[in-house]
């Protein structure tokens, strides 16, 4: 009897243990798209998260909106002047200062921060 009961409290605890789930490890790092709606068509703005420096492109998108080629044509000269400092850490995106927790979605290509959300560029993230 004493085997049987200690054989069932060790199927129950081998039972009992449930497997960690491990979560992707995203990244900040690249290009990403901002839209004043909620749809990435409507971009107009492109941040570049680089080795703890965020640049900015503005999209010249009037009358028609910027697609993926457009902002993939676009290189270091067409940045605006001045920078912001950024750090990834966690799910925490510190810019200037400023620390705000972040969520990722579509496989990493869509991300959330404050009021905020961005698409990566490349991505396939529309909505």
């Amino acid at each position: 009897m004493k085997k049987v009961l200690l054989v069932l409290i060790a199927v129950a605890t081998f039972m009992s243990c449930e497997k960690e789930k491990i979560e992707p490890n995203y990244t900040v790092e690249g290009r990403w798209l901002w839209s004043p709606t909620t749809d990435v068509a409507d971009a107009n703005t492109m941040y570049e998260f680089l080795d703890g420096t965020r640049y900015t492109y503005y999209g010249d998108c009037w009358p028609n909106n910027c697609d993926e080629a457009y902002w993939n044509s676009l290189d270091t000269s067409d940045r605006i002047p001045g920078t912001d400092v950024y750090t990834f850490e966690d799910d925490t995106l510190t810019i200037d200062g400023v620390a705000q927790a972040v969520t990722f979605e579509c496989d990493g290509g869509k991300i959330y921060f404050g009021n905020w959300h961005l698409w990566r560029l490349n991505s396939d993230c529309n909505n």
